[in-house]
């Protein structure tokens, strides 16, 4: 079994800078929910917040694997993956999770579930593909870190309090069209200024607190994933490969308020590319390259 990193402070402190900016996010959807609305808006953001979190904490495997049409598979259906899989967990120290295939022709990988018995590793089709064996190892213990460091379900609520954030700006800007809205504080109505700061301001503010949820995590998981693997390289060539063909071949499914759970985003153009969810990709290569060098890892 590979010992991964250090789980001690590094780790507790991650988790309290994670809660903290779950936090924001929350305040976030209150603020966007009564500028909208006044009170009766506050209420409603409330009551999103509150299902969302309960929503997302039992249900963010199920929630994210429908997004995107992920099939489950066995060991008879795809038995070098799954053997894979079960391998890497074992090496890990944590349950084999559940292994997914995603109907996608963009090479990409994500992990999911709310602890590491109840865990969840997807790949698409276009992955299994594109990758060598020590390529696909790599990717895989990349995710498998993730599940063992407890970062997928901070980060799908991250994601699935976002998502309601851009749903509140799309309601409140079909609101602003429509002409509806009341300018009456005392029977607690929205302002319109106020409203429309937020609409703007909310989202934006939501993807910054997604990149510093998401960026730490994925410098810690590529080193976890390196040693749980014992291929620095193989994970430093699946992100290269990953990152040139998610520049060609875009994903078909899904939304960029996930973008944070893929290794590598795959929502790179538009407005999800003004907003790097992830670390340069060139820089995670550069620090697994230095990996292998130094040996620092077990093979």
């Amino acid at each position: 079994m590979v010992m991964i990193g250090n789980e001690g402070e590094d780790n507790a402190m991650n988790h309290v800078k994670s809660a903290m900016l779950l936090a924001l996010l929350t305040a976030l959807l209150l603020f966007l929910g009564h500028a909208i609305a006044g009170e009766s808006g506050l209420m409603i953001a409330i009551v999103m917040a509150l299902v969302m979190n309960f929503g997302s904490y039992w249900f963010s495997d199920k929630i994210v694997l429908s997004m995107y049409g992920g099939r489950e598979v066995t060991e008879r259906e795809a038995p070098d993956l799954v053997r894979m899989v079960h391998s890497l967990s074992q090496r890990a120290g944590i349950p084999a999770p559940k292994v997914y295939i995603l109907n996608e022709n963009s090479p990409n990988a994500f992990a999911t579930g709310r602890s590491p018995k109840k865990g969840a590793v997807a790949v698409s089709a276009g992955l299994l593909q594109m990758l060598s064996r020590d390529e696909l190892a790599g990717v895989i213990a990349h995710e498998l870190a993730h599940i063992k460091n407890r970062d997928t379900l901070i980060m799908t609520i991250a994601g699935t309090i976002a998502g309601a954030l851009s749903y509140l700006g799309q309601m409140a800007m079909w609101g602003a069209m429509m002409g509806g809205g009341r300018n009456d504080d005392r029977e607690g109505g929205s302002n319109p200024i106020v409203a429309l700061a937020g609409v703007i301001i909310a989202p934006i503010a939501a993807a910054i607190i997604q990149m510093a949820i998401s960026r730490s995590r994925e410098y810690i998981a590529d080193a976890n994933g390196a040693e749980i693997s014992g291929t620095p390289m193989g994970l430093a060539n699946a992100l290269r490969k990953i990152e040139a063909y998610a520049k060609r071949i875009p994903m078909e499914h899904g939304s960029p308020a996930t973008a944070h759970l893929f290794i590598v985003n795959p929502f790179v153009g538009g407005f999800a590319g003004l907003f790097r969810t992830h670390p340069e990709t060139a820089e995670r290569i550069a620090l697994l390259e230095k990996m292998a060098m130094s040996g620092e890892y077990r093979a």
